[in-house]
C-alpha cells in the first residue's frame, strides 16, 4: 500500500503558542481511503497516547497535538505511565503538530531508560534540538588549593611586579627624555594645557583641602588639649598644633586629596584617548603623546601643589587656634606669638619640601595608568581604581622616607 504524504513545516513564535518554537505540521494524507482528521491540522487535538504490548514488547504511541496549549497534563501521564511500565520503543508518527514545550515534555518522559524513538523527521530534528539545548554541561569537581598552586600564584605576582617595575622605568625614561628635549626648545612647551590643567587640577580642589585641612587642625587641637590638661601643660598644644599641621598634615591632606582627584582624573582622561585611539592618531601626526598629554600634567602639578600646601598649612592652623581659644582660653595673640618663637618656619619649609616630590608621585602615577589602558572599559576602571591606590600608598610610602632622612639630618 502506496502511502503519499505532503506536509508543510513552518516555525511559529507568538503569543498564540505562549512564546513557544512550533514545528506546525499539517500533513495531507489518505490512507485505505480514510482522512486522518487528527493529522489535518484544522483544530488543536489534545495531546494524548496509549501503550501496545505487541509480543511482550511494549511501545508508547502519541497521537494529538504536543504543544504548549494541547498538552493538557498529557506529558505527566506520560511519564508516571512509563516510569511505571517501561517501553522499549515511542512512535511519535500519529502526532499532529509539536512545539518545543511538546518536545521538552516527550524528553523528560522518555528518560532512563531512553526508548527508541520513532516518527517523522520534522520531530526528531525538533527533539534533537531541544536535546542539545537543554543538556546541562557537568560540573567540573572542586579541586583543593595545594602547594603547587600557591607557587605558582607567588611566581605569577613576582614575575607581575618585575614586568610592572620594567614599564614604571621606561614610563620615567620617557618622561626625562620630553623634559629634556622641551628644555633644550622651550618653544615646543604647550603652556595652554598646563594653565588649564593647573585650574582644574588644582585650584578647583582649593576649598575641598582648605576645609579638610581645617578640620584636621581642629581635631589636633582637641586632642591636645585633652590629653596635655591631664599634666597641666595645656600651652604646648600650640607647639603639637604647628608641628603637626606644619611639617606633616598640610602636605599628606592635600597629596591624598589629589591623588583621589587628580590621578584618577589623568588616568581616566587618558586611558580613554587610549580606548579610542586617539593616542594612536596623535601619533600618526607626529604629535608627541608625552610632550601633549604627559608633561603638562607634571608641571601643572608642580605648580599646584606647593600652593594648596600652604593653603592647608593657614587653614590647619586656623583650625587649631580656633579651638584653643574655645577650649583653653588661650588667645589668638598668644597662639601666633608662641607658634613663631617656639614652632619657628623651619617645619613649614619640611613640609614644603616634600610638595614636589608628592607633585611627580601623582602625575606620574596618574598617567602611566593611563597609557596603559587597553581597548576594553573594564580596563580603564582598573586602571584608574590602580591609579588611586598606588598613588595614596606611594604618598604614605614616601613622607615616611622624608620623616627618616630629617630625623637623621636632624631637622
Amino acid at each position: 500500500m502506496n502511502v503519499q504524504t505532503a506536509r508543510a513545516l513552518t516555525l511559529s513564535v507568538g503569543p498564540a503558542d505562549t512564546g513557544a518554537a512550533s514545528f506546525d505540521e499539517a500533513p495531507r494524507s489518505l490512507e485505505d481511503g480514510k482522512p486522518d482528521h487528527g493529522r489535518l491540522g484544522l483544530m488543536d487535538q489534545p495531546a494524548d497516547f496509549k501503550l501496545i504490548d505487541e509480543a511482550g514488547v511494549v511501545s508508547a504511541r502519541l497521537t494529538g497535538d504536543w504543544t504548549s496549549r494541547g498538552l493538557e497534563g498529557a506529558d505527566e501521564r506520560l511519564r508516571k505511565t512509563l516510569s511505571a511500565r517501561k517501553a522499549a520503543r515511542m512512535d511519535l508518527s500519529a502526532i499532529g503538530r509539536c512545539d518545543t514545550v511538546g518536545a521538552l515534555a516527550i524528553l523528560g518522559a522518555a528518560e532512563d531508560p531512553a526508548p527508541m524513538l520513532e516518527g517523522r523527521a520534522e520531530t526528531l530534528r525538533l527533539l534533537d534540538l531541544i536535546a542539545g539545548v537543554s543538556k546541562t554541561q557537568p560540573v567540573a569537581p572542586v579541586r583543593s588549593a595545594t602547594f603547587m598552586d600557591l607557587m605558582e600564584r607567588l611566581g605569577r605576582g613576582l614575575v607581575g611586579a618585575a614586568w610592572d617595575s620594567y614599564q614604571t622605568l621606561a614610563f620615567t625614561g620617557r618622561v626625562l627624555s620630553t623634559a629634556a628635549r622641551l628644555l633644550m626648545d622651550p618653544r615646543r612647551m604647550r603652556w595652554a594645557p598646563v594653565v588649564s590643567l593647573a585650574e582644574r587640577a588644582g585650584l578647583d580642589a582649593l576649598p575641598i583641602v582648605a576645609l579638610t585641612s581645617f578640620f584636621i587642625g581642629a581635631v589636633i587641637g582637641l586632642l591636645g588639649a585633652h590629653m596635655l590638661a591631664q599634666f597641666g601643660a595645656q600651652v604646648f598644644a600650640v607647639d603639637l598644633i604647628g608641628v603637626g599641621v606644619l611639617r606633616e598634615f598640610s602636605i599628606i591632606i592635600t597629596a591624598v586629596l589629589l591623588a583621589g582627584r587628580s590621578a584618577s582624573s589623568f588616568a581616566a582622561e587618558i586611558g580613554s584617548m587610549k580606548m579610542n585611539q586617539e593616542i594612536d592618531a596623535m601619533r600618526v601626526l607626529g604629535v608627541d603623546p608625552f610632550e601633549a598629554l604627559v608633561l603638562p600634567r607634571f608641571l601643572a602639578l608642580l605648580f599646584t601643589i606647593p600652593l594648596l600646601t600652604f593653603v592647608a598649612a593657614i587653614a590647619g592652623l586656623c583650625g587649631g587656634m580656633i579651638v584653643t581659644w574655645g577650649v583653653l582660653g588661650l588667645s589668638p595673640d598668644f597662639f601666633l606669638a608662641r607658634l613663631v618663637d617656639e614652632v619657628g618656619i623651619t617645619h613649614f619649609w619640611v613640609g614644603l619640601s616634600k610638595a614636589p616630590v608628592m607633585a611627580i608621585i601623582i602625575a606620574g602615577i596618574g598617567c602611566r595608568q593611563g597609557m596603559e589602558v587597553g581597548v576594553d572599559v573594564e580596563s580603564l576602571g582598573r586602571r584608574v581604581t590602580a591609579a588611586v591606590v598606588h598613588a595614596i600608598f606611594s604618598i604614605i610610602l614616601i613622607d615616611a622616607i622624608f620623616a627618616v632622612i630629617y630625623m637623621e639630618l636632624d631637622v
